[in-house]
């Protein structure tokens, strides 16, 4: 496992600086940042390490920026900078997942030893992430990509060789099928792991910055640069930039950015000298690229250099006995998100969103288990349908509900035992019982 590295951030540029060169002075490996946006770029699932972040921060504030990280790990232990009467405000931040807060001025003995605390909790976490993988369990990568089908089982494989090598890879998919996803788990098993995941949305670049931002910049190169400015391209250094949605780069953009996968380095405005750039690329597409290429929208050349290994990201079409247990999943992962209990799913739910078709994918499926968590309903014909409230007899809406679930999992696994009870975190004996007093069969077909 990579050495773990405490990212600080705080906008008083001396407080920082005596803070990180305390912690550096106890022995931790710290990158500290002014704002919460550079910090981001290092956040990922397999992020080995800690954030310790001042709350009260211009732009991105300290509860902002810990809300991000917990949308992209929630196990990755936030600590709390606080200043004098911001205490309720800390206590309210530890209610949603802080770690814990330090009240300002700092003691120094106090501060290391939560950050070494912070820092055990994180490795126990990763520590246990491997045993189950190790185990047989579900990964780090199947959390990220569940599926029993086989499309999802040759990616999963494809992504794990891939991973370690700086192989250049174009992701492929539809909407919504979970791209990024892929492309930061990617990164997160990669040997540039504790380096920067840089995001590059290609259709949401500003005409007018679209070089300034990528390349950067020398003071003085246009009006308005009155210092140099780092792009995005050399910000990543040693980590992995992903271009999203890269047909919707300007054709005359696509040129230069050849030049740059091809040559590794960059230029900025206003210089000429070039800069090592050390990155690995992947970029994600919802378009099929060899029609643009035949459109003249895309250059042919700049496809064949992206395309050294290419990941297609499966549809829920093409992997419909998925949709069961992936909605399980996703309403469990919205209860927890929106603190609510566990919420029971009405009979028949399950069936009907197997039905039904998801042009969204995986996003839409998402949303969908949002709104049944929150008790809204959900569009399209489940419109209406809401969690079960557990009117009438509480025993027998139970049992409904786990005969349910168990009989939905038969069906999605066609009958094979072991990735059932592993799914629903029981003993074989126990699902074995189970089957026997609902008078489920193995191969428990879908009703229609």
């Amino acid at each position: 496992m990579k050495s773990p590295v405490i990212l600080l951030i705080d906008d008083e540029d001396e407080l920082r600086r005596s803070t990180a060169q305390s912690l550096d002075l106890a022995g931790f490996s710290v990158q500290d940042f002014a704002g919460g946006e550079g910090a981001l770029d290092y956040i990922t699932q397999g992020f080995n390490g800690i954030v310790i972040t001042d709350i009260r921060m211009p732009g991105m504030d300290g509860m902002t920026l810990m809300s991000h990280i917990r949308a992209i790990d929630s196990d990755i232990p936030v600590i709390l900078a606080t200043g004098h009467g911001e205490v309720q405000l800390a206590v309210k931040a530890m209610r949603e997942g802080a770690y814990d807060f330090i009240e300002k001025p700092f003691n120094r003995q106090t501060f290391v030893d939560v950050a070494a605390r912070a820092l055990d909790r994180r490795r126990l976490v990763l520590e246990n992430r491997q045993l189950r993988a190790v185990a047989g369990k579900r990964d780090d990568i199947e959390a990220r990509l569940p599926g029993r089908t086989q499309p999802m089982i040759d990616l999963r494989y494809q992504l794990r060789a891939v991973a370690p090598t700086d192989a250049d890879v174009l992701v492929i998919g539809e909407t919504g099928t979970g791209k990024e996803v892929a492309a930061r788990a990617l990164h997160d098993i990669s040997g540039r792991a504790t380096k920067p995941f840089v995001a590059i949305n290609c259709a949401a670049l500003p005409a007018n910055l679209i070089e300034s931002e990528l390349f950067g910049h020398e003071a003085g190169a246009f009006p308005g640069a009155m210092r140099a400015r780092f792009g995005k391209f050399e910000h990543a250094r040693g980590g992995t930039v992903l271009l999203d949605e890269i047909e919707s780069m300007p054709i005359d953009l696509q040129a230069r950015l050849l030049r740059v996968i091809q040559e590794r380095t960059i230029t900025r405005l206003g210089s000429n000298e070039a800069v090592a750039l050390d990155v690995r690329f992947i970029a994600t597409s919802k378009a099929d690229l060899e029609a643009e290429i035949a459109a003249g929208r895309f250059r042919a050349d700049l496809f064949y250099r992206l395309n050294v290994v290419t990941l297609r990201m499966p549809s829920l079409s093409a992997r419909r006995e998925d949709v069961p247990l992936l909605f399980l999943q996703l309403v469990n992962e919205a209860a927890a998100r929106y603190r609510r209990d566990e919420v029971a799913i009405a009979p028949g739910v399950v069936a009907e969103i197997t039905r039904r078709e998801w042009p969204g994918n995986v996003r839409e499926l998402r949303n969908a288990a949002d709104r049944y968590v929150l008790g809204l309903g959900l569009a399209g014909p489940l419109e209406g349908v809401k969690p079960d409230t557990g009117a009438g007899r509480l025993g027998g809406r139970v049992a409904d509900y786990e005969r349910g679930v168990i009989a939905e999992a038969l069906a999605a696994s066609g009958g094979v035992l072991k990735p059932v009870y592993e799914g629903l975190g029981i003993s074989r004996k126990t699902l074995y019982e189970k089957m026997q007093k609902y008078g489920l069969e193995r191969r428990e077909p879908l009703k229609r």
